[in-house]
């Protein structure tokens, strides 16, 4: 191995660690005939010859009273949901106090934005206070870019944002990849799955809901702690003066989430629809909900207000439609000609004569082309069109446009009687008296 020693020391520097070494070296290196064993030996003399750098010294951060809580969750397996009747996976959230260690759990069946949000307000309500700086994980409910270096630029959950700010904390993600950052927590975690799960062994999620308020009181709150050689409940008496006041007004859960406009002019949230101004079709815009309400914006202006349930799954202001195309979402037979006899008494007769043409086809497309083309027109063509094509049997769209069009609806009709018509037989059908003679 003395050959690879160079380059193994190489990568040890860069903060490889000897499985990465190995597994690139024998990728990268078809003359490498090493064993992984034989290169952990490696690693750890050059190691030891290197000795001790800046780097490898954790540095004991010293919390003050008030000023820091770490929060994580920790998978503790599947748990039976209630509500569903069947197991879950179930992850318990922690949010501790760095300086007192006093600590607040509960059990959750996901980590969704909402979930997270609630967690950090029950938490707060628990402590009687806020922390001025919550330290979480890289989770997307808290952070939707993280920084992987001081160049990087992190970019946090916009609804997380909302909780920060109504409550008047601060935001401080930790480094990915870097546990030990928020190590208070970490250790919390461990110590409830291994005092509380591993040995009291809840089966819902209600037991270990109501099994971790009298564990926490009566076991973790009250123990010596391990690193502090304090008992956490004592020390956050005196913590709790230094947290920041609860708001007056409660936190209303807020969830942002980015959609795409489809051709229909509306957005997806929750498996509802919501409608913005169609110019929007295609692009991308911000939803922010609340348990009442979903407003849309596009490019920071908001666009769209709308009640957050309703009777069905779409929500539509008609405002937000083409001009000219917003009748065309009716299709009942009853609207449009109700609206053709607003234009007078022939427009009434020729659509419902016009619905009645044909006995199979349901010609919904003809008659609202036929009554958006007359409600341009004065009610005077308007009549005298649809009274010529009835004239004539012309129950189309076309002949009543190119009536229009020609003027043929300004000349006068050859008799004023309309000539018999059976409505009730085929378009297609002849007479039966026909082949009697």
């Amino acid at each position: 191995m003395a050959d690879w020693s160079t380059l193994i020391a190489d990568r040890l520097d860069r903060g490889a660690g000897p499985k990465a070494i190995y597994d690139w070296l024998r990728v990268e290196d078809a003359t490498f005939t090493g064993s992984y064993a034989a290169v952990k030996r490696l690693c750890r003399r050059l190691e030891r010859a290197r000795g001790v750098r800046a780097g490898d010294v954790a540095i004991p951060v010293t919390t003050k009273p008030g000023e820091v809580a770490q929060v994580d969750f920790g998978y503790v397996g599947q748990l039976l949901d209630p509500a569903s009747g069947r197991l879950r996976k179930a992850w318990v959230f922690v949010m501790v106090l760095g300086h007192s260690r006093h600590a607040f759990f509960k059990v959750v069946f996901d980590q969704k934005t909402p979930t997270w949000l609630r967690l950090h307000v029950d938490a707060f309500s628990f402590f009687g206070g806020v922390p001025h700086v919550v330290v979480p994980d890289n989770l997307k409910a808290a952070v939707i870019r993280a920084a992987f270096s001081a160049a990087d630029e992190v970019e946090l959950n916009r609804s997380y944002r909302e909780l920060a700010r109504h409550y008047g904390f601060r935001i401080d993600p930790t480094p990915p990849y870097a546990p030990q950052k928020k190590g208070k927590v970490e250790s919390a975690v461990k110590f409830v799955k291994r005092s509380f799960f591993q040995a009291w062994s809840p089966t819902t999620v209600d037991e270990a809901n109501d099994g971790l308020k009298r564990w926490n009181r009566q076991v973790a709150a009250v123990r010596v702690h391990g690193a502090t050689q304090k008992v956490p409940l004592e020390v956050f008496q005196l913590e709790q003066a230094f947290l920041l006041a609860l708001p007056v007004a409660p936190f209303e859960v807020v969830v942002w989430k980015e959609a795409k406009v489809h051709t229909d002019s509306h957005v997806v949230f929750e498996r509802r629809l919501y409608s913005v101004p169609w110019r929007l079709v295609g692009q991308q815009v911000w939803i922010r909900s609340t348990p009442g309400s979903v407003v849309v914006y596009a490019n920071d202006e908001r666009v769209a207000t709308h009640a957050r349930k309703g009777l069905t799954h779409r929500s539509t202001n008609v405002a937000h439609l083409p001009e000219g195309r917003v009748d065309y979402r009716e299709r009942t037979r009853e609207h449009w000609e109700a609206r053709a006899r607003r234009l007078g008494e022939e427009v009434g007769e020729f659509v419902t004569e016009l619905f009645d043409h044909d006995d199979v086809l349901y010609a919904i497309r003809p008659v609202q082309a036929v009554v958006s083309l007359l409600e341009k027109h004065p009610r005077e063509r308007a009549n005298a069109a649809c009274r010529r094509a009835r004239y004539f049997g012309s129950y189309s769209y076309p002949a009543v446009r190119d009536i229009l069009r020609k003027g043929l609806d300004l000349q006068p009709l050859p008799d004023d009687e309309l000539p018999i018509k059976s409505l009730v037989s085929p378009t297609f059908a002849r007479d039966p008296d026909e082949f009697i003679h």
